[in-house]
């Protein structure tokens, strides 16, 4: 088994510490170490999630992720209103630091707040380990921007993520180190297993039926029965429970899918009855069919996702509910449907979501989620369809085309539809938001 050594691969995982959470504190001048700070929308309700806090609040207990009505009521704390753009602002502040030391083609973003870096070829430049490469680019960023980052070191790209988010937790310079040997020494028998990336509670509880638990047990079972269980994806479990990882960040910016699709979605502001959530669907397609016609691009098949409310939800004095009450996974109805050829028309991509809506979707239940989803087909390759269109379809496109003209002079809100003017359209306040969250 190949020790870490200067002639073997050195992969950074860069973590930026509580991002959101940093940037909050650090531009109202306070220590994120030291201060209880949350990141939620204040004007939304209790059960919110808290997209991030700070270091101090996970010191005493609190979990990440957490809704607000989740935090003891005991513990003091500053809430802070999400600004996403301001995020990506400093996020990208940060990713020029490391294209001072570091090419493009060299990193991959993996996330606003995470990044994986080919460290390889800097080491002899800049004759460094790869441990002290990494403290150089942590020291900058610090010194830059106030963020606090932590990084995991592996030969690969996996074992370097899982050096940073289980090693690096462990050691006072927040830098995880790993290669293939003292993974195994140190984390084949770690538990939970879902501690380790890509294995979530679905994957978990259905190794669990098989007595599995770790990564040991992963690698010591019947290569036949994972393969039953899992298909394809039975070859990565096999590879990372042996700390393998054969992807490079070069095959990562070289890889074309085969096929692509495009998804929006988002969680309703209250429960919405099934004609108000159907309304919502309808700006999300026309907002959706919009983007295909701008990039030339149509459709062939369509799926939709809809989540309804949970039962129990926290309201005036009523307690939070426990653990206990919560489903596990809050109820939902998801479907899809494949066109007999493809197209960009809103009315007739409109049409078919609602056959969807209406055949799927229980109208008794309050919704509080849903999703459309598109498949991507180049138009180009649909060239011939143009010669049967009806002067209907003409003309819609020739709306189409104006509209996104509008909307790209002048923004997203100076054309809308009657409908988006309804009390529970959402459009409007969507389009001023980057990510869900407010600008």
């Amino acid at each position: 088994m190949r020790k870490q050594s200067e002639c073997a691969d050195a992969y950074i995982c860069i973590d930026l510490k509580c991002f959101y959470a940093s940037v909050e504190c650090i531009e109202r001048g306070l220590d994120p170490f030291e201060t209880n700070l949350v990141v939620a929308d204040p004007e939304r309700s209790r059960t919110t999630i808290c997209l991030a806090i700070t270091p101090a609040l996970k010191k005493i207990g609190v979990r990440n992720r957490r809704r607000v009505f989740e935090i003891p009521e005991e513990i003091p704390y500053i809430m802070a209103k999400p600004r996403m753009k301001r995020y990506m602002e400093v996020s990208a502040q940060i990713y020029a630091i490391y294209l001072r030391y570091v090419s493009p083609d060299d990193i991959h973003v993996y996330s606003i707040d995470e990044c994986f870096i080919y460290a390889t070829p800097y080491l002899r430049l800049y004759s460094l380990s790869a441990k002290e490469f990494a403290h150089m680019l942590m020291d900058e960023v610090r010194a830059a921007t106030g963020i606090c980052a932590t990084a995991g070191i592996g030969t690969n790209l996996f074992l370097a993520k899982v050096a940073l988010d289980i090693t690096a937790k462990h050691v006072s310079d927040n830098i995880g180190m790993l290669d293939e040997r003292s993974f195994i020494e140190s984390l084949w028998t770690h538990r939970p297993i879902t501690d380790i990336w890509n294995i979530g509670p679905g994957i978990a509880r259905r190794l669990a039926q098989h007595g599995v638990h770790d990564l040991k047990g992963i690698a010591e079972l019947d290569r036949q029965i994972l393969y039953r269980e899992f298909g394809a994806n039975a070859e990565y479990l096999v590879d990372h429970a042996w700390g393998q990882e054969p992807c490079t960040i070069a095959d990562i910016k070289s890889y074309v899918p085969k096929e692509r699709s495009t998804v929006n979605g988002q969680v309703l502001p209250c429960d919405y009855s099934a004609d108000d959530a159907r309304l919502v669907m309808h700006e999300m397609i026309d907002a959706s069919v919009l983007d295909l016609v701008r990039r030339g691009l149509q459709t062939d098949r369509l799926s939709l996702f809809v989540g309804y409310a949970n039962s129990i939800q926290p309201r005036g004095d009523r307690p939070a509910p426990s653990a206990r009450e919560r489903p596990e996974e809050p109820p939902h109805d998801g479907c899809s449907m494949t066109l007999s050829a493809p197209t960009n028309s809103s009315l007739f991509i409109t049409a078919e979501f609602d056959r969807l809506f209406s055949r799927e979707v229980d109208r008794s239940r309050p919704i509080r989620r849903i999703s459309i989803g598109f498949s991507e087909v180049d138009a180009e390759g649909c060239q011939a369809a143009l010669f049967d269109e009806t002067e209907s379809r003409r003309k819609e496109r020739s709306i189409q085309e104006a509209a996104i003209a509008v909307k790209e002079k002048f923004g997203k809100n100076s054309l809308l539809k009657g409908m988006s003017l309804k009390e529970k359209a959402t459009a409007r306040d969507r389009n001023n938001q980057i990510g869900g969250h407010h600008a």
